[in-house]
């Protein structure tokens, strides 16, 4: 069996959140995004259509040690929306590291590590949670 990759300083990780980003939202990004992904519904741009946060890049809490597995694969994303996105919003992401795991693969131990994003508006009011994977490999043989 291969050495483990879950080092005790990902461990302690594991539960801490990362730290907060805050983005404006703006009328016209929420206009290109929607033209973008070829949405016609009339609400936009007065509401962001609910995939729009994608928009907002990747929060990810730091991994230590990650370095040393740097192949990343997106393992998939789940979204549970609650509070619309609208024009002059003050979007927070605080990410979450929930859980790491291992697991052998045709290439090798994966790392498989479960985030959880919490994004709230400028009034406190949850808008979105979005529970991630990402699968993190060492580097090519």
């Amino acid at each position: 069996m291969p050495d483990p990759i879950i080092t005790p300083a990902m461990r302690e990780a594991v539960g801490r959140a990362g730290a907060p980003r805050t983005t404006a939202i703006e009328r016209g990004a929420i206009a290109r995004f929607a033209e973008a992904i070829g949405d016609p519904n009339h609400a936009y741009p007065d509401v962001a259509p609910p995939t729009f946060l994608r928009s907002l890049g990747g929060a990810v809490p730091d991994l230590p040690g990650a370095e040393a597995l740097p192949r990343v694969l997106d393992g998939g994303s789940k979204w549970t929306y609650h509070v619309p996105v609208r024009p002059g919003d003050e979007i927070t992401a605080v990410p979450t590291l929930e859980a790491l795991a291992e697991r052998e693969g045709r290439l090798g131990t994966m790392l498989i590590a479960t985030y959880a994003t919490d994004y709230t508006n400028q009034h406190g009011e949850l808008v979105a949670t979005q529970r991630s994977t990402a699968i993190r490999m060492g580097p090519a043989s």
